[in-house]
């Protein structure tokens, strides 16, 4: 009999121990650090973002394993993170993007699948726990970005081929869908490149060009003739914003 309580117990408690993980909503993890102390080592990457530091995204930023970066798809998503359960911990609760993937292979293994890991610029690591951990273990939920100013496009490549980084998107971040639209053509769905590189074939010199992006929450956010008809390969345009 008393055996049987102390199952009933534990039942119970395992289901208020899950409940509260639900309306807590935060998920387990690990992280390391990279970059370097000014993150210098942090720039280029998976997402396409060449210097995350003139692209707004400054050092709060994290390589992520493959099961969170989903082939390029988190690329621009926030996660609020803390550290949790180790000596080293600090009480901060700070947000960082996603800019890059911590590969398959990385030293230590912790990026290896199926690891959920971010492996934050150094900065971003200093603030949640001491350096010398190394290693520790997190808690993390998505949550909508705060950006200023409105979505970029970095328009790049040559007449029978643009290829657009877009950056700097609040709300969700993650950008799912892009199209591009000349003065005269309709609506044009682009194809992703890698990371949060968008490219098409369509012929635009010479039109003024519209764009229309979509992130993983469903919402759509227009923004009309961000790039007069005289636009160049290598400029960066500011478009609307969520």
């Amino acid at each position: 009999m008393a055996a049987a309580m102390v199952v009933q117990v534990l039942l119970v408690a395992m289901r208020l121990l899950l409940a509260f993980q639900r309306v807590d909503g935060w998920d387990q993890a690990h992280a390391t650090y990279y970059g370097g102390s000014d993150a210098q080592g942090t720039n280029n990457g998976a997402c396409g973002y060449a210097n995350v530091f003139s692209l707004g995204y400054g050092t709060m930023t994290a390589a992520l394993s493959a099961p969170l970066f989903n082939n390029g798809k988190a690329c621009g998503a926030c996660y609020q993170i803390r550290c949790a359960g180790d000596s080293a911990c600090h009480s901060n609760v700070i947000t960082v993007t996603a800019t890059n993937l911590c590969p398959q292979g990385s030293y230590g293994g912790w990026c290896d699948s199926p690891k959920v890991h971010f492996d934050l610029a150094q900065p971003a690591f200093n603030q949640i726990a001491n350096l010398v951990a190394g290693h520790v273990s997190l808690e993390y939920q998505k949550v909508n970005c705060a950006r200023s100013g409105g979505i970029r496009f970095y328009v790049q490549g040559h007449t029978y081929f643009i290829q657009v980084l877009v950056y700097n998107v609040a709300g969700a971040g993650d950008v799912t869908a892009v199209s591009i639209k000349g003065s005269n053509t309709g609506w044009i769905s682009m194809t992703n490149a890698w990371g949060q590189n968008w490219q098409t074939g369509t012929v635009l010199d010479g039109q003024a060009l519209s764009f229309m992006v979509t992130t993983s929450d469903g919402r759509t956010v227009t923004s009309n003739n961000v790039a007069g008809s005289n636009w160049q390969y290598g400029q960066t345009f500011e478009g609307s914003q969520f």
